[in-house]
């Protein structure tokens, strides 16, 4: 593709640049944005966040202007990303409803449901989650056993998912379910449906992660009723709409690029404060390799961004890109510690804000990041069978 920005992405760029300069809440270029010892208030903050850029439309960057968005293309939207990174602003909280839901809709769900979910996804009004996983269907989505059974004007959803990201602050959950138990392949009788996370026969439980937050959740769904009009697609075709969504969660979002663009350059601050950081030879070696694997998986990314540029679905290619980040992330992480050496093991904190545990906290979330969005066993068989056309096994 052709990487020179244009006067307009140029122009872009430079207004969210001076939005940023004026309305973060820290200093542009020396602070961090802060960090609450409770879920609580980190989600409050996020809300506020999301708000005062939705209100300024740096939300939503690629969606219809009449539901609130910019109109514009899958350039800017990285643009926006990348600024976003370099500024160090937090991750949108709303980020499963614009990144995932969002697309999906508008991929497959009715004007009116368009019209009805998209604008409160926008300035976080409206959280959503993802209700895919299930404890004896992880990797193996297509396994799940939740069942949706036909009731007077809608349906009844029975079951139970996991690792759901900000479940208990959800007001809307994505959800299959399998409508037509007796299909003959496991991928078919598969539906997707909006789910009310405040219905009644919803019940939320946090999971405790090794990090000693509970950003995911079980959630138990008994005899959850979700009228007829919250069905997402058609019935049945559920499995179509969640490959839509997970080619978004695994290769089209920038999410990754700008958390890991963020992570590098806090490496490098470290290394250059660090008695040990680029005197030691193997150490520099290593913050070196950091920087050349994210700047591959940047060009990973422009990649895939030039086949959304053509107009051409994201493909199979993004379980590739999902493979990559991930390993690329643990092997970061581990000279991150390496760079603070014997003080890697104690709760301390990034440069700019000691004593808050940010890169502990980090390691030990990105441990996890070869088995979230796809185990990395199930992205290689993806990129074997759908990309290399190997056999399958």
């Amino acid at each position: 593709m052709d990487l020179r920005i244009t006067p307009e992405q140029h122009q872009l760029r430079a207004g969210l640049h001076q939005w940023l300069v004026d309305n973060l809440p820290w200093e542009y270029g020396v602070g961090l944005p802060p960090r609450f010892p409770d879920l609580d208030e980190t989600v409050a903050f996020g809300r506020e966040w999301q708000a005062r850029l939705a209100a300024d439309r740096w939300v939503g960057i690629t969606w219809p202007v009449e539901l609130g968005g910019r109109g514009l293309g899958p350039a800017e939207h990285f643009v926006v990303t990348e600024e976003l990174a370099r500024a160090r602003a937090p991750e949108l909280v709303g980020r499963i409803g614009i990144n995932l839901v969002g697309p999906t809709l508008t991929a497959h769900g009715t004007s009116e449901q368009c019209r009805r979910w998209l604008p409160p996804i926008l300035g976080a009004d409206e959280l959503w989650c993802q209700l895919f996983s299930e404890p004896d269907a992880g990797s193996d989505l297509a396994s799940l056993a939740t069942r949706a059974e036909r009731v007077d004007g809608g349906w009844r959803l029975t079951g139970q998912k996991v690792w759901t990201s900000y479940a208990q602050f959800a007001d809307w959950g994505l959800c299959l379910a399998r409508s037509e138990p007796d299909a003959p392949k496991r991928q078919q009788g598969i539906s997707c449906l909006a789910v009310d996370m405040h219905a009644d026969g919803v019940e939320v439980r946090p999971l405790v992660q090794i990090t000693g937050e509970a950003e995911f959740n079980e959630v138990l769904l008994d005899g959850v009723f979700v009228p007829e009009d919250q069905l997402v697609g058609r019935p049945g075709e559920g499995w179509t709409v969640a490959n839509s969504t997970l080619s978004h969660e695994r290769g089209v979002n920038p999410r990754q690029l700008g958390i890991h663009c963020q992570l590098l350059l806090g490496l490098l601050e470290l290394a250059q404060e660090r008695e040990n950081g680029f005197d030691d030879w193997g150490i520099r070696q290593r913050v070196a390799e950091a920087y050349v694997e994210v700047k591959l998986f940047q060009l990973h990314n422009w990649r895939t961004l030039t086949r959304l540029e053509r107009g051409e679905a994201p493909g199979p290619e993004g379980s590739a890109l999902k493979l990559y980040w991930s390993e690329m992330s643990k092997r970061l992480h581990e000279t991150v510690l390496a760079v603070l050496g014997p003080a890697a093991g104690l709760w301390q904190g990034a440069s700019h804000n000691p004593g808050d545990g940010t890169w502990q906290r980090s390691w030990l979330y990105y441990q996890a990041a070869s088995i979230f969005a796809g185990t990395n066993e199930i992205q290689r068989t993806l990129v074997g069978e759908r990309v290399l056309g190997l056999p399958r096994g």
